[in-house]
């Protein structure tokens, strides 16, 4: 049995053999015999929609003795909740933004984070109280009790985000087999008549579907890029279907890892996010090593949430198949349908832009001239193949992140942290 403690050491020395869950399962599907002895750690990952995160801002907007209290605070027009402080006469304001604030049904919480992140100007405006004469303001315009201002992320000396729920261990597949209608789990309003099948996970390759134990309060992880850590198991999280809480600083992000979603329902965020798994003994080897067909991906009924139905990763993640979304321009016709509702907004009517494209495969189930391709996989439900038309999970980008989890582990430049608590 290795010890994290051994692991790093390896690390240090640069004598540490990495693994990525893709290369793992792929040796396994092969037939190639892989023992402890072989692999130290295997870096596992996760991207997708994560309704439940947070930003936790906090930075001067005014001289001291401006005003007194912000009581209202847009950022790009997404409202974020002024406290827990008030910093009474500081200028300074803290917020918590929630990733599914909303500006209007095609911005919110998600795309400002990725705006942020990738330095992008960021205009804030404030409903003050207690406001002084307009001789102190720090910059911008101040009218009455209204201040105005722009930041960009080097402005705010403290930026950190934190999920409430992330990193599932377990999925679901949705279908509805009542009439249509909009919901947070489509694009457009989610057909009904059981025509269509919606699912998240990145089966294989995902965090908690890897590990037997070895993630707990304090494990090092990559959240967009940036090192953070687990601050314990999220909401809603059970011992069937356990998920993380993780915060990490938004200075270090990728904004690449990280952007809106826009729902039939409102806005979303998709998040990304790496886990390493330390293989310590052959019950984590083996755990690590499960494919896509041996995970399990329940079918439930979009308004009951009750199981209805059950299948594998294997029919929706296919075997050998890229998960990428290809386009081919000359096929477009042109039409706007797939640049209006595009939920990341990363098709622009000619191109597609790579760092806000999360493969969801919204695109070509909606293009006329079928520009866009990808394996999207099907769900046989009592008999009938009812073929997947949105994924809310990126495979692709999770495995990218985990090469890069790789890639620095392998470099000296991250260590493994010993949880200080499991999770029972």
């Amino acid at each position: 049995m290795k010890t994290i403690a051994e692991i790093n050491q390896k690390i240090k020395d640069g004598d540490v053999t990495v693994l990525t869950a893709k290369e793992l399962c792929d040796a396994v599907r092969s037939g190639k015999s892989v023992s402890v002895e072989d692999v130290d750690v295997v870096t596992t990952a996760t991207r997708g929609i994560m309704s439940g995160t947070l930003a936790i801002l906090s930075f001067p907007v005014a001289d001291p003795g401006v005003f007194s209290r912000a009581e209202q605070v847009f950022l790009n027009g997404v409202p974020a909740n002024a406290g827990p402080c008030p910093n009474e006469h500081l200028g300074i304001i803290d917020l918590v933004v929630h990733g599914t604030a909303e500006r209007d049904a095609r911005y919110g919480g998600g795309h400002l984070f990725h705006d942020l992140i990738s330095g992008a100007e960021i205009e804030v405006a404030v409903k003050a109280s207690g406001t002084g004469d307009e001789t102190g303001k720090k910059s911008g315009s101040m009218t009455g009790a209204e201040i105005t201002t722009t930041v960009d992320i080097d402005d705010i000396p403290f930026a950190r985000m934190l999920t409430t729920r992330s990193a599932y261990r377990n999925y679901n597949a949705f279908i509805n087999p009542g009439d249509a209608l909009p919901t947070i789990f489509s694009v457009a309003d989610f057909k009904g008549n059981c025509s269509e099948v919606v699912f998240g996970g990145c089966g294989e390759i995902n965090p908690l579907e890897k590990d037997a134990g070895t993630i707990g309060v304090g494990t090092r992880i990559l959240l967009n890029g940036a090192v953070g850590y687990v601050i314990g198991e999220g909401t809603r999280s059970t011992r069937e279907r356990r998920n993380l809480s993780l915060f990490a600083d938004m200075h270090e992000m990728d904004s690449s890892c990280i952007s809106g979603f826009a729902t039939s329902a409102g806005p979303d965020l998709i998040n990304s996010i790496a886990v390493p798994i330390p293989v310590l003994d052959e019950d984590v080897l083996s755990r690590a090593s499960r494919l896509d067909s041996e995970i399990k991906l329940p079918v439930v009924d979009i308004r009951t949430r009750k199981e209805i139905g059950r299948t594998n990763y294997s029919q929706v993640w296919r075997s050998g198949s890229d998960p990428l979304v290809t386009f081919e321009p000359l096929l477009c016709i042109h039409c706007s349908v797939c640049n209006v509702m595009c939920p990341t907004g990363a098709f622009t009517g000619s191109e597609v832009n790579d760092d806000l494209c999360c493969n969801c495969g919204h695109c070509v189930s909606v293009c006329a001239g079928e520009a866009f391709a990808s394996e999207m996989g099907a769900v046989m439900l009592r008999g009938r193949e009812i073929a997947v038309t949105l994924r809310h999970s990126d495979r692709r980008g999770a495995i990218k992140l985990a090469d890069e989890l790789k890639r620095r582990i392998e470099l000296k430049a991250f260590l493994l942290a010993e949880p200080v608590q499991g999770f029972g």
